[in-house]
């Protein structure tokens, strides 16, 4: 309530000192009050009325105000901008270019202000015409001069037209800088919304493919019913059928986004490799310490999904090294729990393009029956890989 009160109170501190402005540019225009206050109550009293109506509604309307000022507009064509001889085309040496009042400066900033903020284009071209009938009846009743109409013109393009335009240039200015602003901040929400995708994808996929292959060994426990043996196997179709579900709905969100920064994450992995442990999955993990990263962890999860959905009860191994991570499994022993043509695979690789790698991935061995490998490899500047140093680089950790 006190900022609306303090600013209602600096509107009326500017409007008054506007109408003090305009009040002594008018009065200046007119006689003196003190050596004729016939004349001056005459014509300088309603010229400061009208001012102070201006000024009253110029705020919210400034074409308004432009209109009313219309009477102290730059019609006496005796001071100008500048003079010029024109007497090589007209009797007339001193012929005025944009003919200028002390009302001019107001004039020219509500024309501004009419441009900056008025959306219709009609009411300001309604107005300008309304202009220019006055500018030529002004001329024709001083007699249509050739000269005076150089002025007129002058007049109406500097006075009126050039702010106007000016004020054109200004909202399109801003209207441009705005909705710069508002793509990007589009941007950033479809991003983080492409970061969340990513994030659901990646983990929800994964544990549903974990459920998947944990029915999958319940279906070929020993010692279980028909009944049993065939909820185990609805299970592990429920958990397929899932799975692609959750592809779909997230394939409306994905979108290219920013890889995120590398930071050390080796629990994470090594967490991922047991959990997956836990769900039946045979995995031998070869853990770098130190190398692993937020994309490796990114890297091993997505392989470990894509093993436990498309070769169940095959043989896993993943190896983080400086600079490569690679997940690498067997065929598979028993039906495969999804189909095919994930998201997850491509969105990894767009993630690595993102952080500078490479990746690859594909079948092992002829006609796939070695398995499938998943591998990305990633700069590291100013380190080697041991592998390729003869072993010098830091131990691994086999868990």
């Amino acid at each position: 309530m006190r900022l609306v009160r303090r600013e209602t109170r600096r509107r009326l501190v500017y409007d008054l000192l506007l109408w003090a402005f305009l009040s002594i540019f008018v009065a200046a225009m007119g006689p003196d009050p003190f050596r004729d206050p016939a004349r001056f109550a005459m014509i300088t009293v309603p010229r400061l009325a009208l001012a102070a109506a201006a000024v009253l509604v110029g705020r919210r309307r400034p074409l308004a105000a432009l209109v009313l000022l219309l009477p102290l507009g730059p019609w006496q064509f005796t001071e100008g901008f500048a003079t010029v001889d024109l007497s090589w085309l007209l009797p007339r040496r001193g012929v005025k270019i944009l003919p200028l009042l002390p009302t001019s400066p107001f004039i020219m900033w509500y024309a501004y202000l009419t441009g900056r903020r008025l959306s219709v284009m009609w009411p300001a071209a309604a107005a300008f015409c309304v202009v220019t009938v006055v500018g030529v009846g002004v001329v024709l009743v001083r007699g249509g001069d050739l000269a005076l109409w150089v002025s007129m013109t002058s007049a109406l393009a500097g006075t009126y037209l050039v702010p106007y335009l000016l004020g054109l240039l200004r909202r399109g200015l801003l209207q441009q800088r705005r909705a710069a602003r508002l793509s990007a901040e589009a941007q950033a929400r479809l991003r983080e919304r492409a970061r969340i995708a990513r994030d659901m994808h990646d983990s929800l996929g994964h544990d549903l493919a974990l459920i998947a292959v944990r029915a999958a060994g319940l279906e070929l426990a020993p010692g279980l019913g028909p009944a049993e043996v065939r909820a185990a196997g609805e299970l592990r179709l429920a958990a397929a059928d899932a799975t692609e579900r959750l592809r779909q709905i997230i394939g409306l969100l994905r979108e290219e986004a920013d890889a995120p920064p590398l930071t050390p994450v080796d629990e994470d992995v090594a967490e991922l490799v047991r959990r997956a442990r836990d769900s039946g999955m045979r995995i031998d993990l070869d853990l770098y310490p130190g190398q692993a990263s937020a994309l490796a962890r990114a890297v091993v999860q997505e392989g470990l999904t894509n093993a436990a959905k498309h070769a169940p009860g095959a043989a896993v191994e993943v190896e983080v090294s400086p600079g490569r991570v690679t997940v690498r499994n067997g065929p598979p022993r028993s039906r495969p729990t999804a189909r095919p043509g994930g998201l997850g695979l491509e969105g990894l690789r767009e993630r690595v393009r993102l952080a500078g790698g490479t990746l690859t991935a594909g079948l092992v061995g002829e006609g796939g029956g070695g398995g499938f490998e998943l591998a990305v490899t990633l700069p590291r500047e100013g380190e080697e890989d041991p592998r390729r140093s003869g072993g010098n680089g830091r131990p691994k950790a086999r868990r």
